[in-house]
């Protein structure tokens, strides 16, 4: 009877502990959207940044005219002359899937426009990202750990940068196809399932076709199933939730326009097809161990090893091959800037130029992950008691992820979840260790904290025990032996060890038991720097990324200041020009000139063509007469330039033009960066060299600009007056400049008429005359 009652209240307290946490994974959810719409609150509801202006104008395009004319869309308002194929140039998972909702709204009479759809896309999946980090990390430690690593990334600074309303880039979908994508992984290698490994398959698809980070995901699994091999950590479940994601991955990778047969050509994908082949050889190792005795196993290993290392050799030399005739080895620019980091330095300025592709400073880690920095060792440390599959993988993910986000600043959202999954599962583990403690030690809970011992909510998960069990048979399945007397009886001393209560597990349990006040104490200092970290990453989202870059705002004595000259500049574009005008300005401006003045640019972010760029980049380097000639090769008719000495923006074309120099430099020679700097520095003061001074942005960028202050020409960005303040223009005229003078606009004047000079006059006229003598005819000419 009292087994019975004791039974029920399990069943009803495992029953409310679901309920509980559903409730609670619910209210993470509102929380991860919440958090990410100050941005609508403050401001409004507008696409920000650059890149997410060309994914609207896509997104546009798709919603109106279909996804068969999405495929075939050639875009003939940029790049050009060239132009550019929109459906094989571009990663279409965030189109689609905000082409998809916008669909399914409208089918349930929900009449939102598409802009809002895109603005709400982000903090949607952001939602969705924090769920799939709750089933990943409990799959590794337990619904505990699971619970505190989404709360965590929910509210994480470093992915709240990049999914805010209004953050419409391929990263607002891509963290959590990437998240679901390993726990999917995780999971299969707990259960053996093919259903959980066929959808893994589709996962990784998703990611693909979401962002070009896919290349992390077939790496790193790759990476986890070699270290699992070397280790002695082989099993079944690891071949099933391998291979089929290597093999069904790959083709359907390949099915993505923008990948295509790369999935099987470069060198960021041979790591899988190498360890593919490896784990077979290791599967037919197992499966012959089964089947033969000792004696002939040697022998067969022996013959398996011979073919397999042949088989390997082969590969590899076909590998080399294809490697040795790429001149970048088979990787990409972006790929070998991340495994050499001076490489873009040295060799791709166009890559180094791009500010998110810097290394990150110290400072940023406590910006974007803040007090997790401190938790991650812990939950490392963590993962070792005990080590599983599932926890070596978010050991080898949260290694990789530091190592990458050193690199490139960019990356930082790629340590976010791992970050807070190790965080996770380390503040689960401390409060388990303190409320335990606590419960030795209070009146009235010890007897039934004793009989409830390891029941604890950071437990692992059922799969995660199964799993260690498994590894301890060496992860294979034996030829049955006979039942004999001696292992009937160590069966039933398994079965009475089972079901008797483990003195060790007491005695450990008792060990781990610390002092009344300092667990207390312990657990105010941790709710003392959850709180810290809830205050941080809510003054992160309202104040540090809420505001859109194309609507800048400061705040000094007089109240806030509001600076809206971009939308301004690409409304008189839009009224005031012809449709067919082209428009030249740095390719960080080229999406938002496209989408938002509807006006056809030379260059803009995809930066596919590095000529192109470097042409731009050098008439902007060039004296006016030579620029004007560039432009006018281009057929360009107005020119845009960003400036910040007005108002102090530092984000202006001044500052970037250094690397335009670099650039261009880069392809025509005639172009060299010593001769813009003077002793080595960059100067726009008197002592600036002449190149510099008579340069066409330095020209376009302080024209004028001296009669805004009475003539002293300060620019408040460089702290600084200019060197030169009497600034004459021959073949460009201005025609805009915005209210603060951070975006102006110049037309190219046109060509002037050749006018023939007096000796070309006087021996034309002889000429004339000695043909009509010859000639014999006297009649004048009528356009003479």
């Amino acid at each position: 009877m009292v087994a019975a009652e004791t039974a029920k209240d399990k069943a009803l307290r495992y029953a409310f502990g679901n309920v509980l946490c559903f409730f609670i994974l619910l209210l993470i959810g509102v929380l991860a959207f919440s958090i990410r719409i100050f941005s609508v609150i403050k401001y409004e509801s507008v696409i920000h940044e650059f890149d997410p202006y060309f994914n609207y104008r896509v997104t546009q395009f798709l919603t109106k005219n279909g996804i068969y004319d999405f495929w075939n869309w050639f875009d003939d308002r940029t790049w050009y002359p060239l132009g550019r194929v929109i459906g094989g140039t571009v990663y279409p998972g965030l189109t689609l899937t905000a082409g998809t909702l916008w669909w399914t709204l409208n089918a349930l009479n929900i009449p939102l426009s598409v802009e809002t759809v895109c603005v709400f896309t982000a903090p949607i999946f952001s939602a969705f990202a924090a769920w799939a980090t709750y089933f990943l990390t409990k799959e590794v430690k337990g619904t505990g750990a699971g619970l505190a690593a989404a709360a965590l990334l929910a509210m994480v600074p470093s992915y709240i940068s990049r999914s805010v309303a209004g953050s419409y880039d391929n990263e607002a979908v891509a963290i959590f196809a990437l998240i679901f994508t390993f726990y999917l992984y995780i999971k299969t290698l707990n259960t053996g399932s093919l259903f959980y490994a066929t959808l893994n398959a589709i996962a990784y698809f998703y990611m693909v076709c979401s962002w070009g980070g896919y290349t992390f995901i077939i790496n790193l699994i790759p990476m986890h199933a070699l270290l699992c091999i070397v280790t002695g950590r082989y099993s079944p479940r690891l071949y099933i939730a391998y291979c089929p994601l290597v093999v069904l991955g790959t083709l359907l990778a390949a099915l993505v326009p923008v990948v295509g047969f790369n999935a099987v050509l470069t060198s960021e994908h041979f790591a899988s097809f190498l360890v593919f082949i490896i784990i077979h050889v290791v599967a037919l190792a197992y499966y012959i161990k089964g089947i033969l005795s000792p004696k002939m196993f040697k022998v067969a290993v022996t013959l398996v090893v011979s073919v397999g290392l042949v088989v390997c050799c082969g590969v590899i030399a076909i590998l080399v091959a294809l490697v040795a005739s790429s001149p970048t080895k088979g990787w990409s620019g972006r790929s070998l800037s991340l495994l050499d980091p001076t490489y873009a330095s040295k060799y791709i300025p166009i890559i180094a130029s791009v500010s998110e592709h810097q290394p990150p400073t110290w400072p940023s880690y406590f910006m974007d992950i803040n007090v997790l920095a401190f938790l991650v060792p812990a939950g490392i440390v963590a993962c070792f008691l005990p080590l599983s599959d599932a926890s070596s993988f978010v050991v080898l993910y949260i290694v990789t992820s530091v190592y990458f986000s050193g690199v490139m600043v960019r990356l930082m959202l790629v340590l976010a979840p791992a970050a807070c999954i190790m965080s996770g599962i380390a503040l689960s583990e401390a409060f388990s260790v303190f409320t335990r403690s606590i419960k030795f030690q209070l009146p009235g809970l010890s007897q039934s904290h004793q009989m409830d011992a390891g029941d604890s909510v950071s437990e692992p998960s059922g799969d995660v025990i199964q799993n260690d069990i498994v590894k301890t048979d060496r992860h294979d399945e034996p030829v049955k032996e006979r039942p004999t007397r001696r292992n009937k009886k160590k069966e039933k001393e398994n079965v009475d060890k089972a079901s008797k209560p483990s003195i060790k597990s007491k005695i450990e349990n008792r060990l781990l038991v610390l002092p009344l006040e300092t667990s207390i104490i312990a657990l105010f200092l941790l709710v003392l720097l959850g709180a810290f970290y809830v205050v941080h990453c809510v003054w992160a989202a309202a104040e540090a990324y809420s505001a859109p870059s194309i609507v800048l705002t400061s705040h000094s004595h007089d109240g806030l200041h509001v600076f809206d000259d971009f939308r301004e500049a690409y409304a008189w574009l839009s009224h005031n020009t012809d449709v067919d005008d082209k428009v030249a300005s740095w390719w960080d401006y080229g999406y938002q000139t496209t989408a938002m003045a509807n006006r056809t640019v030379i260059v803009d972010n995809n930066t596919w063509n590095n000529t192109h760029i470097a042409t731009v980049g050098t008439a902007m380097s060039s004296p006016e007469k030579a620029a004007w000639e560039i432009f006018h090769s281009l057929d360009v008719k107005y020119v845009l330039v960003v400036f910040g000495g007005v108002v102090g923006y530092s984000s202006d074309d001044i500052n970037k033009f250094l690397w335009m120099v670099r650039i261009g430099g880069g392809v025509f020679p005639h172009i060299k960066e010593p001769d813009y700097l003077r002793d080595g520095q960059y100067r726009i003061d008197s002592q600036a060299t002449p190149t510099m001074l008579n340069c066409l942005m330095y020209k376009l960028s302080y024209y004028r600009f001296a009669d805004t202050d009475g003539g002293k020409g300060f620019d408040r960005v460089r702290r600084t007056e200019i060197g030169k303040k009497n600034i004459k223009l021959t073949h460009f005229e201005e025609v805009f400049t915005t209210h603060h003078w951070m975006v102006r606009l110049y037309k190219l004047k046109p060509p002037r008429n050749r006018i023939r000079s007096k000796t070309k006059k006087s021996k034309s006229k002889s000429s004339t005359a000695t043909n009509l003598k010859r000639s014999g005819t006297g009649k004048k000419n009528p356009w003479h």
